[in-house]
């Protein structure tokens, strides 16, 4: 299962990350968030040492997801370096998802 990061660790864990890390702006509320969990699961044991996938809970860290302009959930971000690079919304097959990291 990934990680979820809060405010209080996302700088250490996202922005000063030494590799590139996929986050999931989700909602426990949200459906398709619950449907897309179990991809983000298996892309966090596919990029296992290649990339970091954590998940950010939208309503326990509000300033993150105001930080990235995050409305509608699912949304997922690649950053790179400590920067957003990539960003998806909506719960996208495993495929599509996968390209975010090319």
């Amino acid at each position: 299962m990934s990680e979820v990061v809060t405010s209080q660790n996302f700088q250490s864990k996202v922005l000063d990350a030494d590799k590139p890390v996929l986050v999931d702006f989700f909602a426990t509320w949200c459906g398709p968030c619950k449907r897309l969990a179990p991809i983000i699961d298996e892309i966090a044991a596919d990029m296992d040492g290649k990339a970091y996938v954590y998940k950010v809970d939208v309503d326990q860290s509000q300033d993150i997801a105001a930080r990235y302009r995050v409305s509608s959930m699912p949304t997922l971000i690649l950053f790179k370096n400590g920067e957003p690079v990539k960003k998806t919304i909506g719960a996208q097959p495993k495929p599509v998802l996968m390209t975010l990291f090319d």
